[in-house]
């Protein structure tokens, strides 16, 4: 990598940390290819990024961010993940590394909160925005639909009584 390179790369890195809602650091060494293009696809599929970067240039490229105060877990084979969702990548990494022993999932931060690696974990057991949003909205419709029913219960059972009347009156 030529200098111009790197530099891209830290200004790459930067912005997406700058706009990450959360960010996770884990060791990768002993991951196959195969393995690593499963995580990151399983990443992508659910919004968020996987990218390998030298320590020094993630680190170069932390400085300045909310997340700096991790710049500490960067020693070693690391790859980093994140996401707008501030879910998203927790998520998806600890549920990677549950079957796959060589992920070891070492910190992250979200926002300006620096996460051990039980904090990522907890994050990682939340529900995803897009699953709040849907409880919410079943909240909001709840009520509507009860009311709905209560409503329709006394015009059903008049109309029942009605025809329990009609029928005898055919019968007889």
């Amino acid at each position: 990598m030529d200098r111009a390179e790197k530099r891209e790369l830290v200004t790459d890195l930067n912005g997406a940390f700058k706009g990450a809602g959360s960010v996770v650091v884990a060791h990768y060494a002993g991951i196959t290819v195969a393995q690593m293009n499963d995580l990151r696809t399983k990443m992508r599929a659910a919004g968020g990024t996987v990218k390998v970067a030298k320590n020094r240039l993630a680190k170069i490229a932390l400085q300045g961010t909310d997340s700096e105060k991790i710049i500490d877990l960067f020693q070693g084979q690391t790859l980093i993940a994140f996401s707008d969702d501030p879910v998203t990548a927790p998520k998806v990494a600890s549920d990677f590394a549950k079957g796959n022993d060589k992920l070891v999932i070492l910190g992250g931060a979200m926002g300006a909160t620096a996460l051990d690696a039980d904090g990522v974990k907890a994050l990682a057991t939340l529900p995803s925005l897009d699953e709040l949003r849907g409880k919410l909205v079943g909240l909001l419709v709840a009520p509507a639909t009860r009311i709905a029913q209560i409503v329709n219960a006394p015009a059903g059972q008049v109309a029942r009584v009605i025809g329990a009347y009609a029928r005898k009156d055919e019968a007889a």
